[in-house]
């Protein structure tokens, strides 16, 4: 009797209390999206300062007069559209423009096929096969002025190794690589090929590793020829993979500086211009820093449709 006793005035139990007190869902939910942002704050402060900024400021830039005296007086009066009008009037842009496109469609035309076809070559197993893909990286790990200087000497006219070998064979020697306006943007788009091929080969071979095995014995059973299976069974099973390689390569493409600098720094008479060097004439030859402004938007514009478009095409693949 005094134990029951004892028991009843003894009050509610721990578990009771922790009944009572049920903890607080919206603060739950509060504490998560604090510590959310807690993580997201390093990467949104490290994309405003050194994205966000440059971005917004050379929008500003494109819009003012701004010149070397800037840097004295700190005066960068806005002129309105002045820019935009000078460098869409100009002809110099209007071959820029179009040798960007010849170049930047040349270079993945050339990459990405080639890069396929060793990407399918080095499927199969054979003696020396890592060997063989480990030397084809090199051109992509050297640095790209390296590349340009390189491969300046080698088209040389004169003393090119190409032009001696050439003409050790009996095939002429004399060819001005890189000093003829009709052969210049070519041997640009040749040596850019040469050096977008092993990205292509790498990512097109990883995808090729995740293509079942049982599709191509399936296909095999079924009598089907060789260029009947790459079209119906590895083309669809890599369109995913496709997609982000020529997005990627068309955005690491189009504002190429340091190659052509290396190679033919722009010429001869203005031959190899892209909007890329056309960006560093005039902001840093010129010092017309509102034209090249404006020239860099038009970059930056270009690049952010083909980002949107690649985002798309990943979210379409994902549903």
């Amino acid at each position: 009797m005094s134990t029951t006793t004892a028991a009843a005035t003894a009050g509610p139990s721990p578990v009771t209390k922790k009944a009572a007190n049920p903890p607080n869902p919206a603060r739950i939910r509060r504490r998560r999206r604090l510590a959310q942002w807690g993580f997201i704050a390093p990467a949104v402060i490290f994309m405003a300062l050194f994205f966000g900024y440059p971005l917004v400021r050379n929008i500003v830039m494109s819009f003012q007069d701004y010149s070397p005296s800037t840097f004295f007086t700190g005066e960068s009066p806005f002129n309105g559209t002045d820019n935009w009008s000078n460098v869409f009037n100009d002809e110099l842009f209007g071959k820029a423009l179009w040798h960007t496109i010849l170049f930047t469609i040349g270079s993945l035309i050339g990459q990405f096929c080639i890069g396929l076809g060793l990407a399918v070559f080095f499927t199969r197993r054979f003696p020396l096969n890592g060997v063989l893909r480990s030397l084809i990286l090199l051109p992509w790990l050297v640095p790209m002025v390296v590349s340009g200087v390189v491969w300046r000497r080698i088209l040389d006219q004169d003393t090119g190794v190409l032009n001696s070998f050439l003409g050790t064979i009996g095939l002429g020697g004399h060819t001005p690589w890189l000093t003829s306006t009709s052969m210049a943007l070519i041997s640009v788009i040749l040596v850019n090929i040469w050096i977008g091929i092993p990205f292509n080969m790498v990512i097109l071979y990883g995808g090729l590793q995740e293509v079942p095995k049982e599709l191509y014995e399936a296909a095999s059973l079924d009598g089907a020829s060789a260029w009947r299976t790459f079209r119906s069974i590895t083309l669809p099973m890599l369109r995913p993979v496709i997609t982000v390689v020529l997005v990627l390569g068309f955005m690491s493409t189009v504002k190429i500086l340091d190659l052509i600098l290396a190679l033919t720094d722009g010429g001869p008479a203005d031959s190899t211009q892209t909007l890329g060097t056309l960006t560093y004439q005039n902001s840093f030859v010129q010092l017309d820093f509102g034209a090249g402004a404006v020239v860099g938007n038009i970059l930056i514009l270009i690049s952010a449709v083909f980002a949107v478009f690649y985002l798309r095409a990943n979210r379409n693949e994902g549903k």
